[in-house]
Formats: structure tokens, C-alpha cells, sequence
């Protein structure tokens, strides 16, 4: 039976690790922007999966968080009574990781990719909206972020093709 709780409380997230997961261990119980604070945790979990490992294995621990969250977020989601509570936050986290995985270096460019994704993940530019709207459980959930973060790459990629 659902717990329908609007405001999930610490103790919520940690009695499965499926809502840990789906709310980053906490983070997304943030009293304001979630999703913002979800975003930034992407940093140092990229820095943590992506030291000295190849991009063949970057991608695979990608796909892994990703279904991860896939299923976290549904079984969160069910928990809540609500598919796609703001304070699941696995799916900011998630998505930007795959953003940071294809960001040139340097923090000029980092933080160009932060902005530009909260910003498309905010405003959910066709057809994220229509994906967000659509599709529901936790594929719904992790899938329009997924989208948020193929145009903040499209957007890099042809900012750095402009400027050489």
C-alpha cells in the first residue's frame, strides 16, 4: 500500500534502498531546489566512477545507475503515491553524470553543462515534456533527464565546434 507521504522524511528514505537510491541518500529531501542539489551531487560521483577507469567501463557503470534508478525511482515512486516526486533525485544525478562523462575539460565548460541542463531540465524543451508527461513509473522518470542531457551535449558540441 502506497504511503502517499507529501513530504518524505529522512527516516522514509532510509527504510528501503530503493528510496535512498531514488532521493541520492538524501539529497533530494533539500528544503529547496532538489533537483539543483541532485544535479551537483553528479560532480563527485563522476570523479568517483570515472577515476582511472576506461570510457568502455564509464559507460557500463552508466547503463548499471541508470536501470538503478530505473528502479528505484518506480519503487520510490509507488511508495509515494506520486511517479515522480521532486525529491527523487536520482535522475538529475544520473543524467549528469552521462553529461560530465562527454564535457571537454575544464570548469568554463562544466559549468556551462550545469546550467544548461538544469536549465532544459527546468523548461523541458519538445519533446522532454512530452516524454515527462507521458511516460510514467520509473523509466518515465530517468528517461526526461535522459533527454535534458542529449541537448545539453548537442548544445556543448556545437558551442565547441563554433569557437575551435
Amino acid at each position: 500500500m502506497p504511503l502517499r507521504a507529501a513530504r518524505p522524511t529522512l527516516r522514509f528514505v532510509y527504510a528501503h534502498p530503493a528510496h535512498c537510491i531514488a532521493f541520492a541518500g538524501g539529497v533530494g529531501l533539500a528544503p529547496f531546489a532538489p533537483g539543483t542539489f541532485g544535479t551537483l551531487l553528479a560532480f563527485p560521483l563522476h570523479a568517483l566512477l570515472t577515476a582511472g577507469v576506461d570510457v568502455t567501463s564509464q559507460l557500463i557503470v552508466f547503463i548499471v545507475i541508470f536501470l538503478t534508478g530505473v528502479w528505484a525511482c518506480h519503487v520510490t515512486g509507488r511508495a509515494l503515491g506520486v511517479s515522480d516526486h521532486g525529491g527523487m533525485v536520482w535522475d538529475e544525478t544520473v543524467a549528469f553524470v552521462l553529461v560530465l562523462l562527454f564535457t571537454p575539460a575544464g570548469w568554463a565548460w562544466q559549468l556551462a553543462a550545469f546550467l544548461l541542463f538544469r536549465l532544459f531540465d527546468i523548461v523541458k524543451p519538445a519533446p522532454i515534456r512530452h516524454f515527462d508527461r507521458t511516460l510514467k513509473n520509473g523509466f518515465g522518470v530517468m528517461f526526461d533527464d535522459l533527454l535534458a542531457a542529449g541537448y545539453t551535449l548537442l548544445v556543448l558540441a556545437l558551442v565547441k565546434s563554433l569557437i575551435g
